[in-house]
């Protein structure tokens, strides 16, 4: 069995990394290449990078940011926010980002994943889907625009969707268990698992060492990612793995 990835996500704003509640409530926590390199230390597989200003105004920041992560981190680096055209994809690319995350672009035009899958390979195109579940419990409609619109579109039709043009992983975040701390949407994630066969990175919800272990436990995902966790202090990648490996997870350990 592959080995499962801990993954801790910096949402930047400004240059600087944020974190709140069900998208909102947003709390300045730090520099994302100093913590960063302090996830590399942990044992972190990869960061991720997410944008939310993302306007055209804030990409030269995250290009700066990109540059100094790539030359001083030793894993990869996936970056979000505000992809929007094939040219996003080759600025964030050249910066040194080894993946690029893509939401709301794929969604209004889902060609761009095949674009993106075909000039630089499936490994570098991450759909990133914001879910919620619908009032009626019928299934799941994707949200776009940092959760502020419900895109009417159903979950389960869209991965499959994305999957066929090219998207090589996917990176879900249950809207409802975002920030919230109670645990990952353990249902959410299984019904993408059911119909996909790439990679899926778990999101939105974790509250301690052990809800990292459950996900890996009650779903077949390949990845699981959190940020107040980690940013907060509360537990180091390091621990997290510990907990995991303590469970017959297999992770990847300390590498020094």
């Amino acid at each position: 069995m592959l080995a499962k990835r801990i993954i801790p996500c910096l949402d930047i704003k400004d240059g600087k990394v944020v974190k709140g509640v069900n998208f909102v409530g947003l709390k300045d926590v730090g520099d994302p290449v100093e913590l960063a390199k302090e996830y590399d230390r942990q044992s972190a597989d990869e960061v991720v990078f997410l944008d939310i200003t993302a306007t055209y105004e804030h990409r030269d920041i995250i290009k700066d940011l990109i540059a100094r992560a790539a030359s001083e981190l030793s894993i990869p680096l996936c970056v979000g926010g505000g992809i929007r055209t094939l040219d996003d994809f080759r600025t964030i690319l050249a910066a040194g980002a080894d993946k690029v995350s893509v939401n709301s672009a794929a969604i209004k035009n889902p060609d761009l994943i095949k674009q993106a899958a075909d000039e630089f390979g499936v490994q570098c195109v991450v759909l990133a889907v914001d879910a919620k579940a619908r009032e009626d419990h019928s299934g799941y409609d994707v949200y776009i625009a940092g959760g502020r619109e419900n895109t009417g579109i159903d979950l389960i039709e869209w991965v499959k969707k994305a999957e066929a043009l090219g998207a090589g992983e996917i990176l879900l975040t249950s809207m409802d268990a975002d920030g919230t701390r109670d645990g990952f949407d353990i249902d959410m994630l299984n019904a993408v698992m059911d119909v996909v066969d790439v990679p899926v990175i778990a999101s939105g919800g974790c509250g301690g060492k052990e809800d990292m272990a459950e996900v890996f436990e009650k779903t077949n995902c390949d990845a699981a990612l959190a940020a107040s966790l980690f940013h907060f202090g509360e537990a180091t990648v390091d621990e997290v793995k510990d907990v995991c490996a303590a469970r017959g997870i297999p992770v990847r350990r300390n590498r020094k």
